[in-house]
């Protein structure tokens, strides 16, 4: 049984992208699922696949389900459609758009094909993560949820007691009240 392994990259930076490994039985509709697993998307919208050339110029729609708009050709349904029945060539590319208000769009190509099965991996499989994956419903940083957290609760947005902007703070000399102020302070702290 041939093993295909797709490159599916974000088509705003292609350094992001991911591998996924699927069976050339198995359907476009688990490409789809697998797709959206690799990039951390949820499944609740529309979806469509299009064949595509070197150009990446869109041909053939490979349809989650026919919706209400013109086709110049019938789609074909992702859950009709083996992978292996619209592999044309060896360098075999498809489109693939999700969530068509947001309009996420993912170049699909075919990298390499294999006719050893591993039987440790349950296709479809990601192979591979390259780049932060962008978020689905807003921005995700680097540091994740939990920064954002430890944010909220300490307030990071505000200057920290002691520390002031470039140029904003008073000018005083190392003698002035101040250091006697601190001086005094520790002495304090050192009596109770």
């Amino acid at each position: 049984m041939a093993i295909l392994r797709f490159r599916i990259y974000f088509e705003e930076d292609e350094s992001v992208y991911r591998d996924v490994s699927i069976r050339h039985t198995q359907s476009f509709l688990e490409m789809h699922e697998a797709i959206l697993r690799a990039y951390e998307f949820d499944n609740k919208h529309k979806a469509t696949f299009y064949r595509s050339n070197d150009h990446w110029q869109r041909g053939r729609e490979i349809s989650l389900e026919q919706y209400e708009k013109e086709y110049k050709a019938a789609p074909l349904l992702m859950k009709d459609t083996t992978i292996g029945s619209e592999i044309k060539n060896p360098n075999q590319k498809f489109i693939y758009q999700y969530d068509f208000n947001k309009n996420w769009t993912f170049l699909v190509e075919l990298i390499n094909v294999s006719k050893e099965e591993n039987p440790k991996i349950s296709y479809p499989s990601t192979m591979r993560t390259e780049g932060i994956a962008p978020s689905q419903y807003g921005t995700k940083g680097l540091l994740g949820e939990k920064f954002a957290d430890v944010e909220e609760k300490y307030d990071l947005t505000q200057g920290a007691d002691g520390f002031v902007e470039e140029g904003e703070g008073e000018t005083e000399t190392e003698g002035s009240d101040v250091a006697g102020d601190e001086a005094g302070e520790e002495s304090t702290t050192e009596e109770i």
